[in-house]
């Protein structure tokens, strides 16, 4: 396989590394490939996951043993945060990081998460910023049965629901209207990627 090139203003040729995101003439700059499998990758985060989740559970009854299910499952949902990504976008592309390989293997359905895209960093900076330390104080909030749990809760939420919204028009508007696809050809990693794991963003804050 040959190499993109680009061509500067004096004359000499750069090659590129090849890469799998598209649009294919899409620059990365550093790409390096993820050293990880994907299982590898899903059982890593998965287990970490289960650790926070635990590590809160026993905070939470430990501080409030009657707390219902239903609040648990709120306060579980608000401490699943990361801003990984907004202290890493400027070279996300040749991280070997498991947060750095699980943004490699997600950009696979949105290139933007690797070209430093001026809306999706601004978006993860408010989320890293914003919902990301408000949402540990909700979950202390609604931990103690607090009332400004409340309005707090409802910021965050509605914070989350309009940031989603804006990613999927943006993408969308690009695809439709200028013909720029940011996501592989495979169904698997628009719907699944792209469409379900961002959906959640929408329908659990909504319920709250």
């Amino acid at each position: 396989m040959s190499l993109p090139l680009d061509i500067p203003p004096n004359g000499s040729k750069i090659a590129h590394p090849p890469h799998p995101y598209y649009p294919v003439e899409v620059e990365i700059a550093g790409y390096l490939a993820n050293e990880w499998s994907v299982p590898t990758l899903l059982t890593i985060f998965a287990a970490g996951c289960s650790v926070l989740f635990f590590g809160t559970y026993l905070i939470v009854k430990k501080v409030h043993p009657r707390l219902p299910k239903s609040e648990l499952v709120t306060i579980m949902w608000f401490v699943l945060t990361i801003g990984y990504y907004a202290l890493n976008q400027a070279n996300m592309g040749e991280l070997q990081t498991l947060f750095g390989q699980l943004w490699k293997e997600y950009a696979l359905s949105d290139s933007r998460y690797l070209t430093q895209n001026a809306f999706v960093l601004c978006m993860e900076s408010i989320t890293a910023i914003c919902w990301g330390p408000l949402s540990y104080v909700v979950a202390g909030l609604i931990t103690v049965q607090h009332p400004l749990r409340h309005p707090l809760q409802a910021v965050v939420s509605l914070g989350q629901i309009y940031g989603d919204i804006l990613y999927y028009a943006t993408s969308l508007f690009d695809h439709y209207y200028l013909g720029i696809s940011y996501s592989r050809p495979e169904a698997y990693y628009f719907w699944g990627y792209y469409f379900l794991m961002n959906f959640f963003w929408i329908v659990i804050p909504g319920r709250e």
